[in-house]
């Protein structure tokens, strides 16, 4: 019996490129021409992001997590 079409397909960890949203922002935001947007990489659209809206925050350090999960326990109750 022959594989369908997702199952011959080798899954991805990946998410799929979010291009609704890259559109959005390429045209929209930065009110690119198409032509410039779609020749864009990936790279630079994510420099110009990051030229706009700054860096995104990392993740936060051992002893940041030590003390929210030291504020705010699992399983705690409001009053």
């Amino acid at each position: 019996m022959a594989k369908s079409e997702a199952e011959a397909r080798p899954s991805s960890p990946c998410a799929p490129f979010p291009f609704s949203r890259a559109m959005a922002f390429g045209l929209g935001v930065l009110r690119l021409a198409p032509e410039d947007f779609w020749s864009m990489t990936p790279r630079e659209l994510q420099a110009a992001a990051e030229g706009v809206y700054g860096r995104a925050a990392g993740p936060p350090s051992r002893a940041t997590l030590d003390a929210l999960m030291r504020d705010f326990p699992d399983g705690a109750q409001d009053g």
